[in-house]
C-alpha cells in the first residue's frame, strides 16, 4: 500500500534532519490568479533562518519556468561584511515518494550582504511540473542545508534532531461569502490626514478590516484617495503563519455602475 504524500514527508523529516519541506496545496490556483511568489515560514539550521521563495511563473511573472530559490533571513543580526557559507539542494518531491526528485545539484554559495538569495531561475518547466510532480493539485518543495559556515559567533545552534515542514493551502472562498461592502457616509467631513477603518469582518482563517486615507498617503497624499486591507488575528486553532491573499479592491460608481477597481496579491 503507497504512502500518502503527508506520510512520505513525515518519513523523510525522519532521516533529512537539516531540510524544510513545503507543501503546496492548490498548485494551479496560484496560475490562475496569477500569484507572483510563494514564501515559506522562516525555519532555522545551524542557527540562522532561512526561507524558500517560490516563483510560479517566474521572477517576472511570465516565464513557463518556476524558478525556486534559499533566502537567508538573518539580516538584521548580520553584522557589517558579514558572510554565511553553505552547501545546499533545492528539491521538487513526486507524489510516488522521494526517489525520483527533480533536484538542483548540491550547491557551495556564499551568501552576504549583496547576494541574500540564491536558486535556479529555471527549476523546472510548468509541464514537466504538471506531469510528473502535481497530483490532486498539490507539490512538495524541499531545502537540505548543510556545512554551514559564517564568519561571525551565532548563538542558539542546537542541532536539529528532526527536519521541518509546513503545509501552504490556497482555498478559494464562495463569492457571496467573499465580499464586503463599506458604506461610509459625510466623506467630506474627514479632515486632512485622518484615516478610518472599516468594521472588522472575518474570511478564512483571520480578522480583517478596510483602511481608508480619504486624503491619500505616501505618494498619495493630497491628491488620491488610499484604500487599504489590513488583516488581524487569527480566528481558528490552526499554527499561525503568513497569509496570501488574492483580492480585488473596488470603489463603486453610485450612478453610472463603472466601478474602479484593482487586483492585489499579496
Amino acid at each position: 500500500m503507497s504512502l500518502t504524500v503527508e506520510e512520505n514527508i513525515k518519513a523523510q523529516l525522519e532521516v533529512r534532519k537539516n531540510a524544510h519541506i513545503m507543501l503546496v496545496d492548490g498548485m494551479s490556483k496560484l496560475k490562475t490568479h496569477k500569484v507572483k511568489e510563494v514564501q515559506s515560514s522562516v525555519f532555522n539550521v545551524s542557527g540562522l533562518k532561512w526561507k524558500l521563495i517560490v516563483y510560479p511563473a517566474g521572477e517576472d511573472g511570465t516565464k513557463e519556468y518556476l524558478s525556486f530559490y534559499l533566502k537567508i533571513k538573518d539580516k538584521k543580526s548580520l553584522g557589517p561584511n558579514w558572510e554565511v557559507k553553505c552547501s545546499f539542494k533545492l528539491t521538487i518531491v513526486p507524489q510516488n515518494g522521494f526517489n525520483r526528485c527533480q533536484s538542483s545539484e548540491w550547491l557551495t554559495e556564499s551568501y552576504n550582504a549583496n547576494q541574500r538569495i540564491i536558486g535556479e531561475d529555471s527549476f523546472i518547466s510548468y509541464e514537466e511540473l504538471k506531469k510528473k510532480y502535481l497530483v490532486n493539485d498539490k507539490v512538495v518543495f524541499c531545502a537540505d542545508i548543510t556545512d554551514v559556515r559564517p564568519n561571525f559567533p551565532v548563538t542558539n545552534t542546537i542541532p536539529r534532531t528532526i527536519g521541518t515542514a509546513e503545509r501552504i493551502t490556497l482555498t478559494e472562498v464562495s463569492k457571496k461569502d467573499s465580499r464586503f461592502t463599506w458604506k461610509i457616509t459625510q466623506f467630506s467631513s474627514f479632515d486632512v490626514g485622518d484615516y478610518h477603518f472599516s468594521n472588522e469582518f472575518k474570511l478564512g482563517q483571520r480578522r480583517w478590516k478596510l483602511k481608508m486615507f480619504p486624503k491619500g498617503c505616501g505618494t498619495g497624499k493630497g491628491s488620491y484617495l488610499s484604500l487599504f486591507l489590513t488583516v488581524g488575528d487569527f480566528v481558528t486553532a490552526d499554527p499561525m503563519a503568513k497569509t496570501l491573499a488574492v483580492y480585488k479592491l473596488r470603489l463603486l460608481d453610485q450612478f453610472k455602475r463603472n466601478h474602479y477597481e484593482t487586483s492585489i496579491h499579496t
